[in-house]
């Protein structure tokens, strides 16, 4: 494995992209990766921040030619950039967008020209080293600066072969892979970047938000259709009793997935759901069919190793053995239980849970669309001096007292959540996940204009 193709796709017509609802063929992407290539500048690291799913490619393709290493944060504030300056000085910025915020040297992304577009040109793949890096991927940051990790070329494509061989579709070839997601996480990069790159697939350039962007998005493409999202998309599409065109197969990640949504999502549209396991330090990991099955299944080669304060994850795709942030329950035969994260563990009066398992109790009632537990650090909760939880829920159509009420049918009592405050929405990010700092804000104002409700 001394050297491996940029694309899986062997003929030079064969659909490697949709875009606004034309095709674009792998030939045609070839010759978009070689003039962008020729355009790069000569520093070695890129911050890739095209919106274009294609173009995101299309820059990947251009910076694994050129030797370079692709530079991808989870978050692009303007404190994010200044840390990356340090860890990568010569970094730029390839940008699709003319107007792009990030303060860093640009290259702004420009389509092929009608000639460039038509020039004859031998089909040949471009083959990468499999030990070169092909990028950085930066943690969230939740807990202190981002931590980069590395990602070779070759262990990449080993995780999405790992992936495919999981996914319940006999062959992927000729699918068109939606994604919900953006490029740029690390989800999205191996799901809906890599993984039609790698198996003959089709990506679509387009990241659609709302249920109906969604449904129009897939409308545009021809089957077969995958579409790759998550818990608060799917919820979504639910809760706007949003009709979808046939669909192959679904696949969610970045939170746990509720039994009872994922039987819902199958049987309002007659697709398998896969959910997958993973994070920025070790890629997706492991995998399962959540209708049907509580346990994990471990991708092929990968382990699980415990001790007293860790379970550690290596082998297969995975670059080095990595201490996971996770509670796992390793179960034999390459299955386990997921716990929630070590440090969403909280103690009440002897009792332990997991925040995790809280909010996948909440967010399973009926009628609630969205729900987080969150630990309390307001002057009430202090002075007290024990751990205090509360909730934000969005459930229009229920009151708080029958949201208690359910919940004690299904944790203890020593974990309801106090105050249970009812919003109109959570504020999640582009991924589905609610970042820690905008869930502080929210709460720390429901404190002050509701101080009754934190006593």
């Amino acid at each position: 494995m001394s050297a491996l193709p940029l694309i899986a796709h062997d003929r030079p017509d064969a659909v490697i992209a949709w875009r606004h609802g034309q095709p674009i063929c792998a030939q045609q992407f070839l010759l978009d990766v070689a003039a962008l290539a020729q355009r790069l500048p000569a520093s070695m690291h890129v911050l890739n921040f095209c919106a274009d799913r294609y173009r995101f490619a299309v820059g990947l393709g251009a910076a694994l030619v050129r030797g370079k290493c692709s530079i991808l944060p989870s978050a692009h504030a303007p404190e994010v950039i200044r840390q990356l300056r340090a860890f990568a000085p010569d970094v730029f910025c390839l940008s699709d967008d003319p107007q792009c915020p990030i303060a860093l040297p640009q290259l702004l992304y420009t389509d092929a020209s009608a000639a460039t577009a038509s020039a004859p040109a031998d089909f040949q793949v471009p083959l990468i080293a499999a030990t070169q890096r092909a990028g950085y991927l930066f943690t969230s940051g939740s807990s202190g600066a981002p931590v980069p990790h590395a990602k070779t070329w070759g262990k990449l494509v080993r995780c999405v072969h790992a992936e495919v061989s999981r996914l319940p579709v006999a062959d992927l070839a000729g699918c068109a892979i939606l994604g919900t997601v953006p490029a740029q996480h690390m989800y999205g990069f191996e799901s809906t970047v890599m993984l039609p790159l790698q198996c003959g697939a089709a990506l679509c350039a387009e990241r659609p938000f709302f249920p109906a962007d969604i449904a129009a998005a897939l409308q545009a493409v021809p089957g077969p259709r995958v579409l790759v999202s998550t818990p608060l998309h799917l919820r979504a599409l639910l809760a706007a009793a949003q009709a979808l065109p046939p669909l192959e197969l679904i696949v969610s990640a970045t939170a746990m997935l509720p039994a009872g949504l994922a039987r819902e999502v199958e049987s309002r549209y007659h697709a398998p759901l896969l959910e997958i396991y993973g994070s920025t330090e070790t890629g997706e990991m492991a995998s399962r069919r959540t209708a049907r099955e509580e346990q994990w299944q471990l991708f092929p080669d990968v382990q699980l190793s415990t001790d007293a304060q860790h379970c550690w994850a290596h082998g297969g795709h995975i670059e080095q053995r990595t201490a996971l942030v996770d509670v796992l329950e390793p179960s034999g035969a390459g299955r386990f239980l997921l716990h929630g994260r070590t440090a969403d563990l909280v103690n009440i009066a002897g009792k332990r849970s997991s925040l995790a398992h809280l909010n996948h109790q909440l967010q399973s009632i009926a009628g609630v669309q969205d729900g987080a537990y969150f630990v309390r650090d307001d002057a009430q909760a202090s002075l007290a001096g024990v751990t205090r939880l509360g909730a934000l829920v969005v459930a229009p159509k229920l009151d708080a007292a029958s949201i208690l009420q359910a919940l004690r049918q299904r944790i203890d009592p020593a974990f309801l959540p106090r105050p249970l405050l009812l919003v109109e929405q959570l504020p999640r990010n582009a991924t589905g996940k609610l970042p820690q700092h905008t869930l502080r804000a929210l709460t720390a104002l429901a404190a002050e204009q509701q101080p009754h409700l934190f006593a």
